[in-house]
C-alpha cells in the first residue's frame, strides 16, 4: 500500500491546490456540500475547517455550513445546497433521523450523499465514513478495567457513574454500549458500583452533548448520593464536552477525594489541558484529519463513477487503519450501509507527544499544554 503522512498533508495544503485537480475538473469545476452541526463544539470547528482545505486542496468548490444544532437550519441549508447544486453532499447530522424527506430532493437531483461521522437514517446515504463508534466506547471501558485492575480487585469495589451523550446523535448509543458492555461483568459482580442506579442509556444521556447540562446532572448526583463523603471513583464520560462538565462538578461540589478517574472522546483543547493537569484521566482522539481524508478519495471515486468498496483503501495511499464493513450499519431495516471505520487512539498524559504532537495533530508549549494545530 502506497503511504501519504497526514502530517506532511496537513501542512502541504496550500502546494497541492495547484496540482491535485481532479479528473472531473476538465467538465468544469465541482462543488461539494459540506454540512456540519455546530461550532460550538470545538471537534466540529475542525472537521468542518479539514474538510473544506481538503476539498479545495485537491480542486473543487466548497460550500460549507454550520447548523447551530438546530434540525430546521439544517434542513434549510442543506435544501439552499441542493439549490445552489452542487454535486456531492458531506453530511454530519445534527438528528440521525430528521433529513429523510431533504435528502430525497437530493436523490430526485442525483446528488451522491456522504454520511460523515453521524450515520443518517436515510436510503438516500451513499456511504458513511466514522470511526468504529463501538470501539471508542470498548476503549473506554478497557481503560478503566486496566487502571483499576478489576480483574485483580480481590474484595475491593469501585464505585462509578454514568455520563453519555445526545439521544439524538446515532453515534452516542454505539459509545455507551461499547463502555457498558465491557464494565457489565464488573457491576454484575459487584466489583464496580453504580451508586445513583442510573444505568440505563436514557438516564444518563446528555442532549446537545452540552457542558452545562452535565454539569448539573452531576451535581445533582453528587448531592443525592455522594454528599455523605462516599467516594466516587470513576467518571465514564462519552465525550470532552461532557466530561468537562462532569469534572467541573467533581471539582467545585464533590466532598471525597477529587482523584476521580475521568473519561472522555474527542481531544478538546480543555480536555487536554485537564488531562496535564491531572484533573481528566484520558480521551479517545479521533484523528478527523484521517476522516477528511478518505471522505476526499471517497467522494473522488464516486464523482469520477467508480465502483467504491474496500478495494478503495488498498488504492489509496493512507497511513491509517480503516476498514471496509457492509454488515454493521443500517440506513433503514435491512438497508445496510457500506462504511469505511477509522481506528480511534486512547490517548493519556504519557502518548500525548507521540499520539497528538507528533503525527502534526497538535502543539505543545512549554509549559506542556497542546493546542490544535494551525
Amino acid at each position: 500500500m502506497k503511504k501519504k503522512t497526514v502530517a506532511i498533508l496537513l501542512t502541504a495544503m496550500m502546494a497541492m491546490s495547484a496540482m491535485a485537480i481532479p479528473a472531473s475538473a476538465e467538465e468544469g469545476t465541482k462543488k461539494i456540500g459540506i454540512a456540519m452541526p455546530t461550532q460550538s463544539l470545538e471537534r466540529w470547528n475542525r472537521d468542518g475547517a479539514y474538510l473544506d482545505e481538503q476539498f479545495k486542496a485537491a480542486g473543487y468548490d466548497t460550500e460549507l455550513v454550520y447548523s447551530d444544532n438546530q434540525i430546521d437550519r439544517q434542513v434549510n441549508d442543506i435544501q439552499n445546497m441542493i439549490a445552489d447544486d452542487v454535486d456531492l453532499l458531506v453530511i454530519a447530522a445534527i438528528d440521525g433521523e430528521a433529513l429523510n424527506t431533504v435528502l430525497e430532493e437530493a436523490a430526485e437531483k442525483e446528488i451522491p450523499v456522504i454520511s460523515y461521522d453521524r450515520l443518517i437514517k436515510s436510503d438516500a446515504v451513499a456511504y458513511y465514513v466514522s470511526f468504529d463508534n463501538y470501539t471508542v466506547g470498548t476503549l473506554q471501558g478497557q481503560y478503566v478495567v486496566d487502571t483499576l485492575d478489576l480483574d485483580n480487585a480481590g474484595d475491593a469495589t469501585y464505585n462509578i457513574e454514568f455520563t453519555a451523550g445526545d439521544p439524538a446523535d446515532n453515534n452516542a448509543g454505539y459509545f455507551f454500549n461499547g463502555a457498558y458492555d465491557v464494565l457489565s461483568p464488573y457491576i454484575e459482580s459487584g466489583v464496580l458500583n453504580v451508586v445513583s442506579g442510573q444505568t440505563d442509556f436514557d438516564s444518563v444521556a446528555t442532549p446537545s452533548w452540552d457542558t452545562q447540562t452535565a454539569l448539573e446532572r452531576m451535581q445533582n448526583i453528587l448531592a443525592s448520593y455522594y454528599a455523605d463523603g462516599t467516594q466516587l471513583d470513576v467518571a465514564l464520560c462519552s465525550n470532552d464536552s461532557t466530561a468537562l462538565g462532569v469534572s467541573q462538578a467533581i471539582e467545585s461540589d464533590y466532598a471525597g477525594d477529587n482523584t476521580v478517574l475521568i473519561t472522555g472522546q474527542d481531544g478538546d483543547e480543555a480536555n487536554l489541558a485537564n488531562i496535564v493537569d491531572g484533573k481528566q484521566s484520558m480521551t479517545v482522539y479521533k484523528a478527523v484529519a484521517n476522516e477528511a481524508v478518505v471522505t476526499l478519495d471517497l467522494a473522488e471515486a464516486m464523482l469520477n463513477g467508480e465502483t467504491v468498496d474496500g478495494s478503495l483503501i488498498e488504492a489509496s495511499a493512507w497511513d491509517f487503519d480503516c476498514a471496509y464493513d457492509t454488515e454493521s450499519y443500517e440506513t433503514s431495516e435491512g438497508n445496510k450501509c457500506p462504511s469505511f471505520l477509522l481506528v480511534p487512539t486512547v490517548v493519556t498524559t504519557e502518548n500525548l507527544q507521540e499520539a497528538l504532537v507528533d503525527p502534526g495533530y497538535y502543539t505543545m508549549d512549554d509549559d506542556g499544554y497542546l493546542h490544535p494545530a494551525e
